[in-house]
């Protein structure tokens, strides 16, 4: 099992052309989220430039040919941190470049080959599983040599999946300005 340095630094050794993440939880236990988190819930805007530097790197990569890809398998109605992660996460992402799509097991049921465990598929070559605790802290990330049930559990979860965008604009109830209006 490797650390999150370690695991840091194997995304950067084998993300050369393309990077693929399948996300399953419904909550993320992140250091950087946490002031941003508590804005949030209050109904507060973000602290400004919160993401620019995340937000620059996508841009570059995009720039430099790389792509980053993500389907999110999640059920609607979504809590408070899925909620979140869509408008101050994935909204701002896809703005600068990140492909991110939504697998709503509300409407869509999962496909056979899409498994519960997370994971990043590198260049079509590379696997890392993705470890979480119950309260979605990271444990840590195990690389796998076989490569080819990823592939197809990322074809299978970007078939089944929408493009986050047109699947946020389906679920205006979602949105935190209209939940906060009710």
């Amino acid at each position: 099992m490797l650390s999150l340095d370690e695991t840091v630094d194997y995304f950067a050794r084998h993300f050369t052309r393309t990077a693929f993440r399948l996300e399953t939880l419904d909550r993320y236990d992140v250091e950087s989220d946490g002031d941003e988190y508590r804005r949030y819930l209050a109904g507060e805007d973000p602290e400004p430039g919160f993401k620019d530097q995340w937000l620059q790197l996508l841009r570059d990569e995009k720039a430099a040919g790389k792509r980053r890809h993500r389907v999110h398998v999640l059920r609607t109605p979504l809590n408070d941190y899925l909620r979140y992660e869509c408008e101050w996460g994935y909204a701002p992402n896809v703005a600068a470049g990140e492909d991110i799509r939504i697998l709503d097991l509300s409407e869509t049921p999962r496909p056979d080959e899409v498994p519960s465990e997370e994971f990043w598929l590198l260049d079509d070559a590379h696997v890392i599983v993705m470890h979480y605790d119950d309260g979605g802290a990271f444990i840590g990330g195990e690389p796998v040599d076989d490569p080819i049930p990823y592939r197809a559990a990322r074809d299978a979860a970007i078939a089944a999946s929408e493009d986050f965008t047109t699947w946020w604009a389906r679920h205006p109830e979602e949105w935190r300005t209209n939940r906060m209006a009710a």
